[in-house]
């Protein structure tokens, strides 16, 4: 099973298995060199990428057994090209030589609160469901159509006693979320990648390395996903959902960065349907059972002289 992020030797693995797990998906031949002859290991060997990065084999070995700590900006972009990373792989080991440098204890974040500012913007979308979540997943603030479309998550047993739901622990500790989620798998994918992501962003938060033990321990299949050091920091696509009132959804959704501070990442998700369709018909169904009532006119009483 990884570890979960938070010591420097904790860092150390997560840079080996990292390294190692993107040298592995690169073919010899998407780089010009001949697939004949017997390899051992599956994609290059570390020799093949020092070459690449114009470093030498010795200082590679060094580097993916972790050792980090002080690497050049330019090196680390020379790396990161040689082994082909995305934007998204690059930022992650950029995150991970930072979280490199001489270590701090593991704190608990404190949440940032939701301004209620944030919380107007989301009630005023109303054929949109709309909501604001943290880095470790938890939904911080959500609209009313929110709360429809993923009624079983809310609903769920994994949501806190203060009503507070946790998109990885719905994903992966409720069996319900399998038939909620047509793309279960997908989805799974996708919320480990985030949070793998999160991880080497925020290497000393307590409560993120508590979320990740947890999972670890409880889920089979997150402990598969994790270890395969997939990383997302961008979100957004398709989602379709077996919605328990409205029936089938298909739903577009895209995520915005939510500057709230400094330091703590916070992301606005919103899912919308395509005009014209039987999704946008059912989303619009639920946003009227959602939609506040109007109130009755109280009855002036009558003066009398």
């Amino acid at each position: 099973m990884d570890r979960s992020p938070g010591d420097s030797a904790d860092n150390r693995a997560d840079i080996r298995d990292f390294l190692a797990s993107r040298r592995a998906k690169i073919a010899p031949e998407q780089i010009g060199l001949p697939t004949s002859g017997r390899r051992r290991v599956p994609g290059l060997r570390r020799e093949e990428v020092a070459v690449l990065a114009g470093v030498s084999t010795e200082w590679y070995i060094r580097l993916e057994r972790g050792h980090i700590s002080g690497v050049s900006e330019d090196v680390l972009d020379a790396v990161a090209q040689a082994l082909k990373l995305d934007e998204d792989e690059r930022t992650y080991l950029f995150d991970l030589a930072r979280a490199a440098q001489p270590a701090r204890r593991a704190t608990r974040r404190k949440d940032v609160p939701v301004p209620p500012r944030v919380q107007w913007l989301l009630d005023s979308m109303t054929m949109s469901s709309a909501f604001v979540r943290n880095g470790r997943m938890d939904i911080m603030a959500h609209n009313a159509l929110a709360r429809a479309v993923h009624a079983p998550m809310f609903d769920s047993a994994t949501t806190s006693e203060y009503g507070r739901a946790n998109i990885a622990r719905f994903h992966f500790l409720d069996p319900v979320a399998r038939h909620f989620f047509v793309d279960w798998e997908a989805a799974c994918h996708a919320t480990v990648a985030l949070l793998r992501a999160e991880a080497g962003r925020e290497p000393h938060d307590r409560a993120l390395r508590e979320l990740i033990g947890e999972l670890s321990t409880l889920s089979p299949e997150f402990r598969k996903q994790w270890a395969a050091h997939d990383v997302r920091i961008r979100h957004d696509g398709v989602k379709r959902l077996r919605h328990p009132e409205a029936g089938d959804l298909e739903l577009t959704y895209q995520s915005l960065d939510l500057p709230l501070s400094n330091r703590a990442l916070h992301d606005l998700t919103i899912y919308t349907a395509e005009p014209a369709t039987r999704s946008e018909e059912q989303l619009r169904l639920l946003a009227s059972w959602t939609a506040p009532q109007p109130q009755a006119p109280t009855k002036q009483p009558r003066h009398t002289t």
